[in-house]
């Protein structure tokens, strides 16, 4: 099936190996960036397959004008995957106002501007797909990385929500949700917090010392997966990308389980 992409953060990391491959397969990609130069390159090889646009997705206006764009350009949009975010690494006393804002500027606000620009186009077509890039850190947290652990959970929340008032027009959606990959996440994508506080100097460097020895996964390896999801006919709401993410999230999950029941007895109590 000839399918229509539009996929934003498409320069680098998961956005810029998924281009590739929806290209090869002969899709039809309008690739966002904030530089649209990077991705020059796409359009010598594919030509008109590629729309290459300019998009910093904190704009409203101009994630509306993508989109218009891309239904102009190629008369639909079959699926949008919103790629584009970065991590914030520190504490969360760290972090100054602008950091913490930045950060939901990007990874939340981002989201909602496209999907909301998309949503109307794919139910005046009859259908559609909306992929969400959450992550394995939007179910289950772990330490210096607060700020971006809440955006995920956010998308979560949003995703989760929108399936539901969606799903009468056509209009799918997932959640994928990767663990750790060997990507520029953590260093040309990734923001260290600049007020650094003395006090968490030796956790800090515990915390890094443990995901410098994490297994990570070859984002290539992802390129046939997330081809799967797009030709899927029901596709899943959430999948995890990696071999670790399930193991880590059923421990997460159970140990939570175990302290609600072990305080249901208040919970009941709360409840006239």
């Amino acid at each position: 099936m000839n399918k229509t992409i539009l996929i934003t953060g498409a320069s680098r990391g998961f956005g810029k190996i998924w281009t590739e491959a929806f290209l090869k397969q002969g899709y039809k990609v309008a690739a966002t960036a904030r530089n649209v130069d990077s991705l020059n390159y796409l359009v010598e090889e594919y030509g008109e397959s590629v729309l290459p646009l300019q998009l910093d997705v904190t704009n409203r206006d101009q994630c509306f004008e993508v989109v218009s764009k891309t239904q102009q350009r190629f008369g639909k949009i079959d699926v949008l995957i919103n790629n584009a975010g970065y991590g914030l690494f520190g504490t969360i006393e760290e972090a100054s106002e602008k950091e913490a804002r930045d950060q939901f500027e990007t990874n939340v606000f981002g989201t909602l501007w496209m999907t909301q620009a998309a949503i109307p186009v794919m139910r005046n077509q009859g259908g559609g797909h909306i992929i969400q890039l959450s992550s394995v850190l939007g179910v289950a947290t772990v330490p210096l990385m607060g700020l971006y652990n809440a955006t995920k959970f956010a998308i979560e929340g949003l995703t989760e929500t929108m399936a539901t008032e969606v799903q009468a027009f056509g209009i799918k959606t997932t959640l994928v949700e990767p663990i750790a990959y060997t990507t520029d996440f953590s260093t040309a994508s990734g923001v260290i917090s600049s007020n650094p506080i003395a006090v968490y100097e030796e956790f800090k460097k515990a915390v890094f010392e443990q995901f410098r020895t994490m297994p990570n996964g070859d984002p290539s390896a992802t390129a046939d997966v997330i081809l799967k999801v797009v030709e899927a006919e029901n596709p899943p709401t959430r999948i995890f990308f990696g071999k670790t993410a399930l193991p880590w999230v059923k421990q997460v999950y159970q140990g939570r389980l175990n302290e609600w029941e072990s305080v249901n007895d208040l919970s009941e109590a709360a409840h006239e």
